[in-house]
């Protein structure tokens, strides 16, 4: 049900690339409260990226609709900021030009002075002051990483998309690039949006967990929400109570029953399924 705080609204939606073929997903339906970080997991061909790209106005949807702030999605915008798996940066600009590039998409009437200013505040959110006259050339993946969410902070978007922003980086360059987007996310109340194979990952960064069935036919089959206290720790994560009973529960879906639902979404057993509202070692499921 649609509330005042809904930021983000996706009604019934459905992708086909062949009209022989059956749709990768349908019947996708799901809500986004503002300032909430949402992570989405699925396996492989389930179609998390195409939500992504409808959401970013990159991609059509076959059929159903997409709505930010009431109003339908229907292309790009700088309302949205996007950091894909690769870090897509313009090798011939400097860290500090990519950023200040961006910048002044947004922001045309500013002057050179406030939008290096800005550009640089956001640099040094993500740690790279001292690398700001650096080329792409001479930043390792983590840096240049760090560079793109900078670049998408530094717009202001309403919305944060990444899509596995951080699954090319080493185990170490990673955890230190999810406390960084923690704590930007904690400080901007940014709302966010992020595909994630990595069950730890989610449980440490999101507020609501949308867990997607296989496909073709895929469907979000549950909204998990987070028990663990908003403050949570990546060092510390694991010793608390509701932790396990969380992973165990993602890793269950993942391994057994996304498959069972995607076999029920092909037998077109599941026309009209809504998702069901999880709390993993809080209460039994209850039905959104």
């Amino acid at each position: 049900m649609q509330t005042e705080n809904t930021f983000l609204k996706v009604e019934n939606l459905s992708k086909s690339y062949k009209l022989d073929a059956p749709p990768v997903f349908e019947g996708i339906n799901f809500e986004i409260e503002r300032g909430e970080f949402i992570c989405i997991i699925g396996h492989s061909g389930c179609g998390k990226t195409t939500i992504l790209n409808v959401l970013a106005g990159l991609e059509d949807a076959t059929g159903g609709y997409a709505y930010m702030t009431g109003r339908e999605i229907k292309g790009p915008s700088l309302d949205r900021g996007v950091v894909f798996q690769g870090h897509a940066l313009m090798p011939w600009m400097t860290t500090l030009q990519n950023v200040a590039f961006a910048v002044k998409s947004k922001f045309p009437d500013w002057s050179k002075q406030k939008i290096a200013e800005h550009s640089k505040k956001y640099l040094a959110m993500v740690g790279l002051v001292n690398a700001e006259n650096k080329k792409p050339s001479e930043l390792s993946g983590g840096m240049k990483q760090r560079v793109g969410i900078a670049r998408a902070f530094a717009i202001e978007p309403k919305m944060l998309l990444l899509d596995e922003p951080f699954g090319a980086l080493d185990a170490l360059t990673r955890g230190v690039i999810q406390d960084e987007l923690l704590k930007i996310c904690g400080e901007t109340q940014q709302t966010v949006f992020m595909i994630t194979h990595d069950v730890d990952e989610a449980v440490l960064l999101a507020d609501k967990i949308m867990l997607m069935s296989n496909g073709p036919n895929a469907r979000i089959a549950e909204i998990v929400v987070n028990t663990l206290p908003k403050d949570r720790k990546r060092a510390s994560l694991h010793h608390d109570p509701m932790y396990y009973p969380m992973r165990n529960h993602l890793v269950d879906f993942l391994v057994n029953r996304s498959k069972d639902l995607q076999v029920k979404g092909s037998a077109g057993e599941l026309d009209g399924y809504q998702p069901t509202v999880v709390r993993p070692g809080v209460d039994t499921p209850i039905t959104q």
